[in-house]
């Protein structure tokens, strides 16, 4: 992210803090900035650390730091902006552009940010209408490949058949172990294979659903043949469900996040260990194109109320940057094993010499930015029905699924429907 001649801000790591608990850097500073955070535990440290390093710099400045999960942040962001007295600073997800920009809550940042530090999916993850409403902290969010190099050997398979190939080969169901495992009940482990064989989930318009088409039901198709023609997924699995089987030893591959990285890296039980884990982008579709995952990140975002104060915008916009510079990225990297958003720092060693981060990096890079629209929520829950119908049992009907999703979506996203507006 923007370059900073500033020191790491890799002072004193604070112990995690209890959710909701508010933290205070610098107290004795004129220039007092509210900052909620979706981070908790070790990450929502870190926001400490970064807040801290910058205070200690800058002593006119002080700052208040809250963890909120997501849900309740953007509940109360939209409350309190209503009431005239959010926060100055949010550190959360993509998903809130859609809403808040509806809702005129936010500061443009136009003008105010330099976008070409940033990786350019990064920046198209925070832009609508034609304008920039974030600073993109971390990159990625994308689902990716991995395995169990004791069970699946050393190297990803080269494309979907060569992945039923080595999937078939290590299932045994009556032994409850499986090839592949991967979240069966959301939408979010369909997206991916939509794009792959060239399709949307809007038309060029970015509103109007495209989920009845030829590439949808293809994508369908393909998952419903890993579960029921090839017999290599398990008969039932949620996401705690497919993790658990990945973690215990009892699957070779799993379609899974980069989130995951710190759990499946820790030696067993916890996890499978970094040197018997695999990482690479989702094989590239047999006869079609490589899956495309949705990625997106974490962002800052700023009210719109701070620009009637001089003087705290200038802090927040300074603040932003330095917390996102390569300095401050590369020792993001190490301390929570994120890709960053920040050019340089993406091209350090601490990512591409390290062989998890690597194959994150590379699968980060088949994806594209996920719609941060408000009829995304509406469509994301017509396809998750429909991908909960589909993998119900072996007599469901991908093309009527298909259908099904659409009409449902074009309900929903309609004038006076749910996510209408």
């Amino acid at each position: 992210m923007a370059p900073s001649a500033a020191p790491s801000a890799a002072a004193a790591s604070p112990s995690p803090t209890p959710a909701g608990t508010p933290i205070i850097a610098c107290a004795g500073g004129t220039t007092k900035i509210l900052l909620w955070t979706k981070e908790g535990g070790d990450s929502l440290a870190y926001v400490q650390k970064l807040a801290n390093g910058y205070c200690a710099l800058h002593p006119d400045v002080s700052f208040t730091v809250v963890n909120k999960d997501v849900e309740t942040l953007r509940q109360d962001f939209q409350t309190t902006s209503l009431g005239g007295n959010p926060p100055d600073l949010l550190w959360t997800v993509a998903d809130h552009v859609g809403p808040f920009t509806s809702a005129n809550l936010l500061l443009p940042l136009d003008g105010l940010v330099d976008p070409s530090t940033y990786v350019p999916n990064t920046i198209a993850a925070v832009t609508a209408g034609g304008k920039l409403w974030g600073v993109p902290i971390s990159n990625g969010n994308q689902l990716m490949l991995l395995w169990n190099k004791t069970i699946a050997g050393p190297t990803a398979p080269a494309d979907t058949k060569a992945l039923v190939a080595a999937a078939t080969k290590y299932t045994d169901a009556a032994a409850g172990k499986y090839g592949l495992v991967f979240n069966q009940t959301e939408s979010f482990w369909l997206v991916p294979f939509l794009g792959g064989y060239g399709g949307s989930v809007f038309a060029a318009d970015g509103i109007t659903p495209t989920l009845d088409t030829d590439a949808m039901r293809s994508a369908l198709k393909l998952l419903y043949g890993w579960k029921f023609t090839d017999k290599i997924a398990p008969p039932e699995a949620d996401y705690n469900g497919a993790d658990g089987l990945f973690k215990a030893g009892k699957a070779a591959f799993i379609i899974n996040g980069d989130w995951s990285l710190g759990d499946y890296a820790k030696d067993a039980p916890a996890g499978i260990g970094a040197a018997n884990l695999g990482v690479a982008p989702l094989p590239k579709i047999t006869g079609a194109d490589w899956p495309k995952p949705y990625t997106a990140g974490a962002f800052f975002m700023v009210s719109k109320n701070v620009a009637n104060d001089p003087a705290k915008q200038a802090a927040v916009l300074d603040f932003m940057k330095w917390a996102t510079s390569t300095t401050q990225q590369v020792d993001m990297v190490k301390v929570l094993k994120r890709l960053p958003a920040d050019k340089v720092a993406l091209a350090d060693p601490v990512v591409t010499g390290d062989p998890l981060l690597a194959g994150a990096a590379e699968a980060v890079q088949k994806g594209v930015p996920q719609p941060t629209n408000i009829e995304m929520r509406c469509v994301f829950d017509s396809m998750t029905t429909g991908v909960r119908d589909l993998f119900t049992n072996s007599s469901s009907d991908p093309v009527a699924i298909a259908a099904a999703m659409q009409k449902t979506a074009s309900a929903a996203v309609a004038p006076g429907g749910e996510c209408g507006q």
